[in-house]
C-alpha cells in the first residue's frame, strides 16, 4: 500500500473493524428463483426486513423482478467492497458500494441493481445481454468480486457451447466488458468460486463442472469424465493473471465448491467445501514457496440409505456452502442432503473442532415414509423434521450469511432449481424458506431462533426458491480485505 492511501472508500479497514464497529444488519437482499419456467416475471431479488424494531420484521418488503424467463439467478456481488477501502488521496473519485451485481447462471445475463437510491427498493439500472459472454467464448457466470482498481470480476464455468472451462471475465466500473482475465496458455479445466490475496500475489479458484451437465440436473455418470467435472484447486499469480499450480483432490474432493481464504489478508490459508462426498480441505502456502498444499481436515461420513427403491445407496452430505466468521474463529459447514448445519472452532485451522450441530430438514428426517437408513456412523436415530412457526422446513440448509458480529446466521434452502426438483420436489410445490440461527460467539454453539422464518410458499406468482443473501453494507463472503502496511 502506498503512503498516499488516506481517503477511505467503502467497507471497513480490517475484518475486525467490520466485526466490532459494523452496524447490525437491517435488510437482507436475497436472490430468489422462480421454479415455474413459464412464469413471465421470472427470478427476482427479495428485500427482507431483518430489523427486530421494525413493524415489517421478518417480511419480504420488496421484489425486484427480472421480467425474463430462464435466468436462474444464483450468486451476487458488489461493484465495490472493502478491497476499495484505501484510496489514493489524489484520486478524482472515491468508489461507493451502491450497485449489486446479479449474474444469471443459465441465460448469462447480468442484472445491475441500484441499491443506494432506495435501499428498501433496489432498481435494475442496467442489463448485460448473455451474448456479451458468448462473444468471449465463456458462459455460466458464477461468483462476482469487486477489485481494488474499480473493476468487477466474475468467474465462469463453461465455453460458449457449454463445455467445461474455468476462466473469469472483467467489467469496468461502468460495466463495459474488458474481456477475460486469465493470461497465458494454461487454463483451468473447470470453474466455480474464487478468492484473492494480493499480499501473497495469489488467487485461488474451485471447480463445479460443465454447464451442459449441471444444467440438466445431477447424474452419477457425470463424474466419469474428470475434464468436465471438478476435482481441483487452481492457484493464479495475481500480478500476471496466470495459472501456476493445480492441486487435484481426487474423488474424496469431488466438486470443490465454496472456497475462502481466511479474512486476515496476511494469512495465506483457507478452506474449501467439497460438495459430493462432504469433505472440507484446508489449504495453505508452503514456507518459502509460492506453491500451496491441501489436506482433508473434515470428513463427514456418508449414510447407507434406501429411498424406497429397494436399493441401498451411499448418501453423501452434499456440502454446498461454507462461511468463516470475520475473526477467523468459526467455520460453518452445511450438509444439504443430510440436513445438518455444523459449527467448527478453527483457532487451529489444521484441526477444526466441532462445537455445534443442528438439523434443519434434509433427506433422512424420521417422518419420511419411504426412507430407510441402513447405516449411519454418526447418528443413533434419524433426526425429526424441523418446524418453525408451524412450517415444516423442506430441503436442507443451503446458502448461509453471517452477521458482521458473528451472532446471527441466516440460512436459505435452495441449491439450484434443476437439482432442487430432483432432490426436494416438496420444496418446489411448497416454496423454500430462510431461517435464523443464534450463535454463541464466546463458547461456540448454535440455536434455532423460533421467532424467525421467511416463508416463500405464498409469493405473488407462486412458490419460489431463496438462494444467496447479502446485506447492503457488506458481509462475510463478499468483502475481501487488502493488507495495509502504510
Amino acid at each position: 500500500m502506498s503512503e498516499k492511501t488516506c481517503c477511505h472508500g467503502p467497507g471497513y479497514a480490517t475484518p475486525l473493524d467490520a466485526m466490532k464497529n459494523g452496524p447490525r444488519e437491517k435488510l437482507l437482499y436475497t436472490v430468489t428463483i422462480q421454479p415455474n419456467l413459464d412464469e413471465p416475471h421470472g427470478d427476482y431479488l427479495s428485500t427482507i426486513d431483518v430489523d427486530p424494531e421494525s413493524p415489517t420484521y421478518c417480511q419480504i418488503i420488496h421484489r425486484t423482478f427480472t421480467n425474463r424467463k430462464g435466468n436462474e439467478l444464483h450468486h451476487s456481488g458488489w461493484n465495490a467492497c472493502s478491497s476499495c477501502y484505501y484510496v489514493d488521496k489524489n484520486a478524482k473519485k472515491v468508489p461507493k458500494r451502491d450497485k449489486l451485481v446479479l449474474p444469471a447462471l443459465n441465460s448469462d445475463f447480468i442484472y445491475v441493481l441500484d441499491v443506494a437510491r432506495d435501499p428498501r427498493k433496489p432498481e435494475i439500472i442496467k442489463v448485460i445481454d448473455g451474448d456479451v459472454f458468448k462473444s468471449h467464448n465463456v458462459t455460466a457466470p458464477h461468483t462476482t468480486h469487486c477489485l481494488a482498481n474499480g473493476n468487477i470480476m466474475i468467474s465462469v464455468m463453461g465455453d460458449a457451447k457449454g463445455n467445461a472451462k474455468g476462466d473469469f471475465i472483467l467489467f469496468d466500473a461502468e460495466f463495459n466488458c474488458l474481456g477475460t482475465w486469465t493470461k497465458g496458455d494454461r487454463k483451468a479445466l473447470c470453474g466455480y468460486d474464487f478468492w484473492y490475496q494480493p499480499y501473497f500475489d495469489v488467487m485461488v479458484s474451485s471447480e463445479w463442472g460443465a454447464p451442459n451437465k449441471f444444467r440438466r440436473g445431477w447424474k452419477d455418470e457425470d463424474l466419469d469424465d474428470k475434464t468436465q467435472y471438478g476435482f481441483r484447486l487452481n492457484f493464479y499469480k495475481w500480478s500476471t493473471q496466470t495459472l501456476y499450480q493445480t492441486i487435484d483432490l481426487g474423488m474424496d474432493g469431488a466438486t470443490p465448491l465454496e472456497i475462502r481464504f481466511l479474512h486476515d489478508p496476511k494469512r495465506a490459508e483457507g478452506f474449501v467445501g467439497c460438495c459430493l462426498n462432504a469433505r472440507v480441505y484446508y489449504f495453505s502456502k508452503k514456507p518459502d514457496s509460492d506453491e500451496f498444499e491441501a489436506k482433508k481436515v473434515i470428513d463427514i461420513p456418508h449414510k447407507l440409505v434406501d429411498t424406497g427403491s429397494g436399493v441401498v445407496k451411499k448418501m453423501g452430505g452434499m456440502i454446498s456452502d461454507i462461511i468463516i466468521s470475520l475473526d477467523d474463529k468459526y467455520l460453518y459447514v452445511n450438509c444439504w442432503l443430510h440436513g445438518d448445519l455444523r459449527q467448527y472452532d478453527i483457532s487451529n485451522p489444521q484441526e477444526p473442532k466441532l462445537t455445534g450441530q443442528l438439523f434443519l430438514g434434509g433427506s433422512i428426517c424420521s417422518d419420511l415414509p419411504n426412507v430407510t437408513v441402513k447405516e449411519d456412523r454418526e447418528l443413533h436415530e434419524r433426526p425429526p423434521p424441523r418446524y418453525i412457526k408451524g412450517r415444516r422446513l423442506e430441503a436442507g440448509p443451503q446458502m448461509m450469511q453471517l452477521s458482521l458480529d458473528g451472532k446471527r446466521l441466516y440460512v436459505s434452502s435452495s441449491l439450484y432449481s434443476p437439482w432442487d426438483k430432483t432432490f426436494y420436489p416438496e420444496m418446489i410445490s411448497k416454496g423454500g424458506h430462510i431461517c435464523l440461527i443464534d450463535i454463541d460467539v464466546e463458547n461456540g454453539g448454535m440455536a434455532v431462533n423460533e421467532d424467525f422464518l421467511v416463508d416463500f410458499g405464498k409469493e405473488p406468482y407462486g412458490p419460489s426458491l431463496p438462494h444467496e443473501m447479502r446485506y447492503p453494507g457488506g458481509d462475510c463472503t463478499s468483502d475481501i480485505w487488502l493488507a495495509n502496511d502504510a
